[in-house]
C-alpha cells in the first residue's frame, strides 16, 4: 500500500521517501512538543518545498516519537509515579501523592479518548476538511489569544506537587483542543496549566506527563490502522526512520521549552503563533496559498 490515500487511511508520507520524511521527522519532533502546532508546519513545510502532504498518519504515528522523548526527559517522574502509585495499590494507600497523581492522569485522559473516538471518521479521513490551512491558521491565532490570556491573568505561582484532580481534570479537557489542527497538544495543556496557576515550568511538567497516555493510545492506535490497511514494508521503514530522528528533535524541543519557560515566558510561542496564523491567513486571502 503505496498510495496516498488506500483503505481511508492517508499516507501521503511513502511517496516522500526516506531523505524527506527524516527532515520533515525533524519539524515533526520541534513542533510535536512546543505550543506552535505540529498539524501546521506539517501542512506549511511541505507546501513551501513543493512537497505532497505526508498525511494525517504520519502525524499520529509521530506521537510515538513525542512519547519517547517525554519518557526519557521526565523519566524520573514517570519512573516515580509508576512505582509510587503501584506500591500504594499494593498498600491500599489511595491516599498516596503518586496513586493520586496517577488517577488524575486517567481521570485527564478519558475527555480527549471520548473526543478522539467521536471524531475519528473526521480526522483521519484522507483529505480532511479540519487539515485545510483555513482551519489551522485560525487555529494558531486563537490559540495563540488563549495562551496570551494565560500569561496575562495567572499568577503562576503554583508547584505541580500542589495539583489536585480537578486541576488535572481541567488540563485534561484543555487537551480535547489538540484535536483540531492547528491547536497544538502541548498548548492547549500548557494554556490550561497557566491558567490554573501553575509555574510555568511545572505547567509544562504537567502538561507532558499528563498528555503521556493520550500520546501512547494515539501513536499506537494509528500503527495499528496502518498494519490494517497494508502498509508495505518500504512504508513501514520510511516511517521508521521518520520515528527515530523526531524522538531525538522532540527530546531538544523539551529541553528548548524548559529553557525559555524558565528564562522568559510563554510570550515568545504566543508571537510566533499569532504571527504565523496571520501570514496564513494573509496568504489564503490574498490568493497565495490555496486552501
Amino acid at each position: 500500500m503505496d498510495n496516498a490515500c488506500s483503505q481511508g487511511v492517508d499516507t501521503g508520507f511513502v511517496a516522500l521517501g526516506y531523505a524527506k520524511v527524516a527532515f520533515l521527522g525533524v519539524v515533526q519532533g520541534l513542533t510535536e512538543l512546543l505550543p506552535i502546532s505540529s498539524t501546521a508546519h506539517m501542512r506549511i513545510v511541505p507546501g513551501l518545498l513543493g512537497w505532497s502532504d505526508p498525511g494525517s498518519a504520519f502525524s499520529a504515528a509521530m506521537q510515538l516519537a513525542a512519547l519517547a522523548a517525554v519518557v526519557s526527559y521526565y523519566w524520573r517522574d514517570v519512573r516515580e509515579i509508576v512505582i509510587g502509585s503501584a506500591t500504594a495499590v499494593l498498600r491500599r494507600d489511595f491516599y498516596s501523592p503518586d496513586f493520586r497523581f496517577a488517577v488524575g492522569i486517567v481521570l485527564a485522559t478519558i475527555p480527549i479518548v471520548v473526543a478522539g473516538v467521536l471524531l475519528s471518521p473526521v480526522l483521519n479521513a484522507c483529505n480532511s476538511p479540519l487539515r485545510t490551512l483555513p482551519v489551522i491558521a485560525w487555529a494558531c491565532v486563537v490559540m495563540g489569544l488563549l495562551l496570551a490570556a494565560a500569561e496575562l491573568a495567572a499568577r503562576h505561582t503554583r508547584p505541580a506537587g500542589s495539583a489536585r484532580l480537578r486541576d488535572m481534570l481541567i488540563v485534561g479537557v484543555a487537551q480535547v483542543g489538540a484535536l483540531i489542527p492547528g491547536v497544538s497538544r502541548s498548548g492547549s495543556t500548557l494554556t490550561g496549566a497557566l491558567m490554573l496557576g501553575f509555574q510555568r515550568p511545572d505547567a509544562a511538567r504537567l502538561s507532558f506527563l499528563i498528555g503521556l497516555p493520550a500520546i501512547f493510545l494515539a501513536g499506537v492506535r494509528e500503527i495499528w490502522v496502518l498494519h490494517k490497511a497494508g502498509l508495505t514494508a518500504t512504508g513501514w521503514s520510511v516511517l521508521l526512520v521518520g520515528l527515530v530522528v523526531a524522538s531525538i528533535s522532540a527530546f531538544a524541543a523539551i529541553w528548548l521549552l524548559m529553557r525559555v519557560l524558565e528564562r522568559f515566558s510563554a510570550w515568545p510561542f504566543v508571537l510566533y503563533r499569532i504571527a504565523l496564523g496571520i501570514g496564513l491567513l494573509a496568504g489564503l486571502y490574498g490568493g497565495v496559498l490555496a486552501p
